[in-house]
């Protein structure tokens, strides 16, 4: 009876292969094209400008935004129902701004349990924090220290619960600056 050779695929061209002529996963045709994209880029980059009359990736556009982003005074918004590992009930809202997130919150129906008041403070800063970073990202509102101090300060719930501690700390970072420290 004869033995048959165990046949592997190439992950890039899908080609079956014999496991021996497979390196790194690449049939010898697809290796050759892996290493060019590998150690010359740059090549990459103009061939594909070559062959399809665009650049591989779109340029970036920096963009500077000067003013805060005001959200609308009624937003709309996702709600979703978890249970954590201790079988708690968590409510995580999703505030939109043209279907792209810009607030999240959570809450329990045990939010009046002593032994939860600390860990939905920690909740309510990590919240606090993600809303801002995805006002940045999806509305163009600039991210600074100050916004972060001020959201950790919010999310506390009682004296030296972890977002106290923490704005404490932070805060003790945030000098004003001098005329000499501006850009001239």
């Amino acid at each position: 009876m004869k033995a048959e050779k165990t046949q592997f695929s190439c992950v890039a061209c899908g080609q079956q292969q014999p496991e021996l002529s497979l390196e790194n996963g690449y049939c010898p045709a697809c290796e050759a094209i892996a290493r060019i994209v590998r150690e010359q880029p740059e090549m990459v980059r103009q061939l594909w400008l070559r062959l399809h009359n665009e650049p591989i990736l779109p340029e970036a556009v920096p963009r500077s935004i000067e003013s805060e982003a005001e959200l609308p005074d009624v937003l709309d918004g996702k709600r979703y129902r978890t249970i954590d590992r201790d079988r708690n009930k968590w409510y995580l809202s999703v505030s939109e701004v043209n279907g792209k997130p810009v607030e999240v919150f959570a809450s329990t129906a045990f939010d009046r349990d002593h032994e939860l008041q600390s860990r939905i403070s920690n909740l309510t800063t990590i919240t606090r924090l993600i809303s801002l970073i995805l006002r940045h990202i999806f509305l163009g509102e600039p991210l600074t220290f100050d916004k972060c101090l001020k959201q950790i300060q919010r999310s506390s719930r009682q004296k030296n619960d972890l977002p106290d501690m923490l704005y404490g700390v932070l805060s003790r970072y945030n000098v004003p600056r001098q005329k000499s420290d501006e850009p001239r």
